[in-house]
């Protein structure tokens, strides 16, 4: 008998179940306090009414507090009757999103229904911890967006989600995280953006893989060489990117559509979408903002946030 392979096998089990477990938990938990939200809201008198029975919150709050703990303070009873009342024309959210409800504590913050299905729809999309919630909130990464359409963003389900596009996910400013303080060049730009991967990608939607840094593109016998090279599993599309540290120029917008259309002559399959490019600078002009305007490639800017000053 193979023991070792015996052990791992359980231990696998083991940590499969658990899983599973803690998600069934997770789901259990959500869809009590939606339920515990909807009573709330039947006691208050309705909808309309709700907002007049704070004082039977406040009185029950302290009683359930007393006997439960502080899980159900007023705090989180109306975090619960708010939970209700956003969702309930979708269902239980657990059916839904599959979100802790530390998640739904930050969630639930925000009044607006567009700017509050933009985090969930991240969080599902980017299977984001809650840590990693609070610094898309504290980066401001739903104000960023830049091309989309702010006022109708839809919750991402089966049937939608293959509807996305770069204009629904690419910022401006783009951050860009570093830990110096030293002038920095477009090679240690470069450098910076590979040593944080993960938390780039997110800053430019979702999806996103890496592909090559410096990556040779060979056309003609003649070679250039493409600062990044990415690829977008939902838009099923290469992305080019070019980095510059000064203003963006008309010259840089040719030389990304240039290598964009390399791509798609000597890379690109026939089942891939058109190459996707994007230009992203220190900054950009109302002239070069016009002159893209009919062009088929993205503008954005980026801004350093500094790890040691925390600027």
């Amino acid at each position: 008998m193979d023991y070792f392979n015996e052990i791992k096998n359980l231990i696998e089990k083991q940590e499969v179940n658990e899983r599973v477990r803690r998600l069934q938990s997770n789901n259990q938990v959500i869809k009590t306090y939606y339920e515990i939200g909807k009573l709330l809201v039947e006691a208050q008198g309705k909808e309309k009414r709700a907002k007049y029975g704070e004082g039977l919150l406040k009185k029950w709050s302290k009683l359930l507090s007393k006997e439960y703990g502080n899980g159900y303070d007023y705090t989180n009873l109306s975090r619960m009757r708010k939970l209700y009342l956003t969702f309930k024309k979708v269902g239980t959210p657990c059916q839904q999103f599959n979100l802790s409800w530390s998640h739904y504590r930050y969630i639930l913050k925000f009044d607006d229904e567009n700017e509050r299905n933009y985090y969930i729809n991240r969080c599902i999309q980017n299977n984001l911890s809650v840590r990693e919630l609070i610094n898309e909130i504290k980066n401001k990464s739903f104000d960023r967006l830049t091309y989309a359409d702010k006022k109708n963003i839809k919750l991402v389900n089966e049937s939608n989600s293959k509807e996305l596009s770069i204009k629904d996910m690419i910022h401006d400013p783009i951050i860009i995280n570093v830990n110096t303080n030293e002038r920095l060049s477009e090679k240690v730009l470069k450098k910076y953006i590979l040593n944080e991967l993960e938390h780039f990608f997110l800053e430019l939607g979702t999806g996103f893989s890496f592909v090559g840094s410096e990556y040779k593109l060979t056309y003609m016998n003649k070679k250039f060489y493409a600062d990044l090279v990415l690829f977008n599993y939902n838009l099923n599309s290469f992305v080019i990117l070019e980095l510059k540290l000064s203003k963006a120029k008309y010259k840089d917008v040719h030389q990304v559509l240039l290598y964009r259309d390399i791509i798609d002559k000597t890379i690109k399959k026939d089942f891939h979408n058109k190459t996707i490019a994007i230009l992203v600078s220190k900054q950009n002009d109302k002239f070069i903002l016009e002159y893209v305007s009919d062009m088929d490639v993205f503008l954005s800017t980026y801004e350093f946030y500094n790890t040691i000053n925390n600027v």
